[in-house]
């Protein structure tokens, strides 16, 4: 009878050799130089080299440079698995994230690839500028060079230190107000000189910007004017008043303040801007449209913050505040149509006569353009009276007694006098010392 075979052992068994594979961790292939940097203009030579393990040769490959096939005439097979790309005068890299040259199989799969970066050495930063809002802090805010971050990404790092003394420092908070600008939000010393600068690295070089010093008192802006009102003033067809407050973060420090106001009609995107504020929290505007929408806005650049002798920093504008000047009243086609403009040339020229009239007359304390707005406003109140503006004679009479003015309007005589002499007092009013007159229109009555 046959006897069974045995097997041997499991682990006395000739185990075959496996078929040969390629490991998942092998790189198909390696391009040389990886990810350079270059200078524009540069030429390069890369080369890709080929696994033995997958079997390809070199007239098997293929280059592309940002997804575009590069010509065959600059291959050259420097090996049997090893392909070169000739690459002349090369341009800026188009992204800053680099420019992908990529080395294929004849069927387009990706062997290995390799970045470009190509681009120019960084240029100082220029027109340094810095701010503080209410002495709390400093931001800073600067421009790159002339090519900037045109092809290789640029890194900016704003330093500052005192400028006696003290270690550098370098700001952390960046891109709060605008992309080249960084924040400094504390810790910062009044009455001492900081000195400032800004340094531009990337993968060519670094550059360092000029130096500037700075004393935060003397860069101090401060938050628009709160509490903006604008109101009619009284029937005035022609007239807006605004009123603002002072800014609150500042009233607690010595300084003074000067204001800017812009307006502009609902209609139009054009501010007209009135530059004479000066420091005072109020501004009567004169010339507007009657029955016409304004909005104004209100800001402010505090100055000579604890004796400093730098110009200040103007505020950014309040929110527009809107208010409309009164209708007129006047028929259609029943008044002159330049009127406006002579009662406008009118007011100005008295404006200009009560000024020198406070130089020049006696007793007659409290005489001032609010005056001829009262005249104003009771002309307007008579229909038959505003007919005959620019027409018939109006007589202002300043008495150089009794310490007080008075308005004589159209028609309206002065009181008679104890003798009687009805208008002949005026007459011999004007006579008086400190007594002046005042006519304009016709002489006809």
């Amino acid at each position: 009878k046959p006897q069974r075979r045995r097997d041997p052992p499991a682990s006395r068994r000739k185990i075959p050799p496996p078929p040969s594979f390629v490991s998942p961790a092998a790189d198909p292939a390696v391009i040389s130089p990886q990810d350079p940097t270059l200078l524009i203009g540069s030429s390069l030579v890369a080369t890709c080299t080929v696994s033995p393990d997958f079997h390809l040769r070199a007239e098997d490959l293929y280059w592309t440079l940002n997804g575009r096939r590069l010509p065959a005439a600059s291959y050259a097979a420097l090996g049997p698995t090893t392909l070169s790309v000739a690459l002349a005068r090369l341009n800026g890299s188009k992204q800053q994230s680099g420019d992908n040259l990529v080395c294929h199989s004849r069927d387009g799969g990706i062997l290995a690839g390799s970045c470009l970066y190509v681009g120019l050495p960084p240029e100082k930063p220029v027109n340094i500028t810095c701010w503080s809002k209410n002495m709390k802090d400093l931001t800073c805010k600067w421009a790159p060079g002339t090519e900037g971050e045109t092809f290789l990404h640029t890194n900016y790092t704003l330093k500052y230190k005192l400028r006696w003394y003290g270690r550098d420092n370098t700001c952390q908070e960046y891109h709060t107000a605008g992309p080249y600008s960084c924040h400094i939000p504390k810790d910062l010393a009044l009455f001492t000189p900081y000195e400032i600068w800004v340094e531009a690295s990337n993968r060519l070089g670094v550059a360092v910007s000029d130096v500037v010093m700075l004393d935060i008192l003397d860069v101090v802006t401060t938050d628009p004017p709160p509490d903006v009102h604008v109101s009619r003033v009284g029937d005035l067809e022609d007239q807006l008043s605004v009123r603002w407050s002072s800014p609150p973060a500042l009233k607690d420090f010595l300084f003074q303040a000067k204001y800017q106001i812009q307006y502009r009609v609902e209609d139009s995107s054009e501010w007209k801007v009135v530059d004479d504020v000066g420091n005072q929290t109020s501004c009567r505007l004169a010339g507007l449209r009657p029955g016409t929408v304004y909005f104004v806005q209100v800001r402010c650049n505090p100055f000579g913050i604890y004796g400093s002798k730098k110009a200040g920093i103007w505020s950014d504008w309040s929110n527009p505040t809107a208010a409309s000047t009164p209708r007129s009243e006047r028929a259609a086609g029943g008044c002159d149509p330049k009127g406006g403009e002579q009662n406008t040339t009118l007011r100005r020229e008295l404006k200009q006569f009560f000024g020198w009239v406070k130089k020049h007359a006696y007793g007659c304390s409290n005489l001032g353009i609010k005056l001829y707005d009262q005249w104003r406003v009771w002309l307007q109140k008579s229909h038959k009276t505003r007919n005959q503006v620019g027409k018939e004679p109006f007589t202002l009479l300043f008495p150089g007694s009794g310490g007080g003015c008075g308005v004589t309007p159209p028609h309206t005589h002065p009181p008679r006098d104890a003798g009687g002499q009805g208008g002949d007092a005026g007459a011999s009013g004007r006579r008086r010392r400190g007594a002046l007159l005042l006519s304009t229109g016709s002489s006809r009555r």
